[in-house]
Parts: structure tokens; sequence; C-alpha cells
């Protein structure tokens, strides 16, 4: 009897094989960047140019059209025997040119650089960070995912409704970016791509030192609805409303129209706590609040208010079915570390709802995310199992 089932003469897996013992560089469908140059953006901010394969390219813009600002890349690299991988955020837009390279950029090195190349922002911190800012020889090439991560503006789900322009105003919601440290790093293409679809654009960058301003001058320069504050926690010249914390009356000062403005944060859980307690305090009309209108990206892993009893409370134990598996497991932390108590081994990365690999479709039930405070809704949606809990029930597609 037919079944439909073709068999393959010759197995892509086979063919990745016999192409990486020919050149490191070749793959028929695994992605790989090469490195071509390194680029100090500051004292503590490297930016890596790399040159994409094939595969690479095939996947990227056969299926998303590039990539947006405000994704980034996994990579994976073998130091000692050990593969280790790592997501670094992307800089820059597909075929748009990086500000810092230039005609005379190219001069310098006797050659131009291919178009087909991607940037990441790193800071050198950490074994594979060093490693790459340092000691990758240049040429070498790495696996690395296509571009990934819903920090942007398309995917955002309260952007989205200001995709487009509204009949009535004929404009876009104004955009506040707020960043400490290395955060300002998923920023940089997220920035750029909002000026060039037209939002009026809105930067805090709290830092121990002023980063990049020369790259946000040229920005404010170039377009007039581009205002931009970076607050050097040790000088009180750079502090709004007087404190070197973000506080309601800092945000205040900024003179926007909270009701339509769309917030995007990435930095510390301490700078994320802050932005959702002034939040609170900032109130909109029609009884809304200024959380929902909040995207996060954020390097770790806790309660936001998480003396708040609601959030205790709404964290009770669960029942958690694995649908796939046909397993179920009692859940009063995170999904991923309350499967694991029960024995039951997940798909994991960084565990700080950084790296997308824990990520999953629910089928049902609601789900709390301990970074942002938001209660997901009850039906089919994908979510991560590192940086959610249980509030009722809930079945997974595992």
């Amino acid at each position: 009897m037919a079944t439909g089932y073709r068999p393959e003469w010759v197995q892509g897996a086979f063919v990745d094989f016999i192409e990486s013992r020919l050149h490191p560089f070749w793959s028929l469908s695994i992605p790989k960047i090469r490195l071509l140059a390194r680029h100090r953006l500051s004292d503590d901010l490297i930016a890596l140019q790399f040159e994409t394969n094939r595969a690479f390219r095939q996947r990227a813009f056969s299926t998303q059209k590039g990539w947006h600002g405000g994704q980034y890349l996994n990579v994976s690299v073998v130091l000692a025997g050990i593969c280790h991988q790592r997501s670094y955020s992307l800089v820059g837009l597909p075929h748009q040119p990086l500000w810092w390279i230039d005609d005379s950029s190219n001069a310098k090195t006797g050659k131009n650089l291919p178009s087909h190349t991607v940037t990441v922002a790193i800071k050198p911190q950490g074994l594979v960070s060093d490693y790459l800012t340092k000691r990758m020889p240049i040429g070498t090439a790495i696996h690395s995912s296509i571009p990934t991560g819903s920090f942007t503006l398309a995917q955002a789900a309260l952007a989205q409704k200001y995709l487009t322009k509204e009949p009535e105003h004929n404009q876009l919601t104004p955009l506040l970016f707020i960043a400490s440290g290395s955060g300002i790093t998923p920023m940089l293409g997220l920035i750029t791509e909002a000026l060039r679809s037209g939002h009026q654009v809105t930067l805090l960058h709290y830092n121990r030192t002023i980063l990049l301003q020369s790259q946000w001058q040229t920005l404010a320069a170039t377009y007039p609805d581009f205002t931009y504050h970076l607050i050097d926690t040790e000088d009180s010249n750079t502090h709004l409303a007087g404190t070197r914390h973000l506080t309601a009356d800092s945000l205040l000062t900024l003179n926007l129209s909270w009701a339509e403005t769309q917030i995007f944060a990435c930095g510390s859980q301490a700078l994320l706590t802050s932005l959702y307690n002034a939040a609170d305090q900032i109130p909109l009309p029609d009884d809304k609040s200024l959380r929902d209108n909040i995207v996060v990206e954020s390097f770790g892993t806790s309660f936001v208010n998480a003396t708040d009893e609601q959030t205790l409370d709404e964290a009770s134990t669960q029942t958690v079915y694995l649908r796939a598996r046909q397993r179920q497991f009692s859940s009063d932390t995170t999904l991923l570390t309350a499967a694991e108590k029960a024995g039951i081994r997940l798909t994991h990365g960084c565990r700080q709802g950084i790296c997308q690999l824990c990520r999953c479709q629910k089928i049902s039930g609601v789900v709390k995310n301990i970074q942002t405070g938001k209660l997901s809704h009850d039906g089919h949606e994908f979510i991560q199992t590192c940086i959610n809990v249980a509030v009722t029930d809930v079945v997974l597609d595992v």
C-alpha cells in the first residue's frame, strides 16, 4: 500500500559531513558564519562582523526576509573539546551600512567586505565572549542559528497595532527605549529601524560611562524625531529628576503621551523592577496600565516585585501536562525547574530567558512571566519554560 513516503537517495546530513571536510565554511543545510573583522565601539563593547554561508542566507531570507532590529544569533564555539552556545545581539539591518564602517575603513584593509554579512555586539566578560573578541583567528568559521528573537517592532504584540499609520492621525506611535549597561546592544538596530519607519523615538541609557555618544549624535542630526538621554550614574549632571535611578519622576520629565507610548526595555533585573514600579505610579485613562505598554529583553530570572503577595500566591502548586510525552508533574516554581524536580528533562540553555532554547508551545492554561509579571492568555502560544510559572493547570506540547 502506498504511503506517500519518498526516501532520500542522498541524505542532507551526509552532504553536510562531506562538505565540512572539503571546507569548514561549506554546508547544505547548517547555517555558518565566518569572522571577517572586529570593531571596537567603546572600551567595553566590541562588534564582530561575520560573513554568512549559503545555508544561512537561504534560511534567513527565504523564511523571514532577513532579520529585524532587536534580534540575536545563537553561536556555537568549541573550546577545549566542549561546545559552548551563546546568544549575541545583532547590530544593524540587512543590506544597510553600519555607522562605523565606510569607504575609508575598507581602504585601510585594502579590500571590500562581502555584502552578505551579519554583525553582533559583544561585551567581553566570559569564556566564550573573551575568545570571540580576542583570540579567535580572523577567517574562523563557526555554527550559528539564523536571526531570531521577538524583541522587535514587528513581533511585539502591542507594537504590532501601530506598525501601519492610523487613518485619523496619520502618524505612528511614539517609542521609548530604556536600557542599562550592555542592554543597549539589541537596541542599536531596533532604534535605527524605528527611525527609518517614521516613529518618534526617545532613548534612556543608564550606565557607569557614556557609550556610543557619537552614534546617537549622528542619528539625532539625521532624524529630528530622535531624542536621547545618556545617564552616567556617577555624574549628577546627567541625571533626570535629580536621581541616578529610573523613577516615575524621571520618566515624567520626558513629557511623553504615556497612553500611546510603546516602551522597549533591556537590562538588569534592577532596571526592569524600577521600570515596572514607575509604571504603576503613572496613571492612564480608562483604567489602563502602563505595564501593558512594555516589552522587555533581560539578562536574568527573578520575580518582578518578588515581595508582592499576589505574585507569590499566583505561583501556587498547579499541574503541568506534557502532551507528547504523556507525563505530568506538579509545579510551584518555573516550569523548567519543576520538571527537573520531577525527574523530567526539558530542552534548555541559558535558564535566563535569553537563548530561547526552552521555547515550546502551550496548548492551554495560564502562565506568568516572572521577568515581566505579565499573564498569558488561556490558549495556544509559545512560551519559555525557564521564565514562566503556572497560574492554572497547563498543557504543553512537549
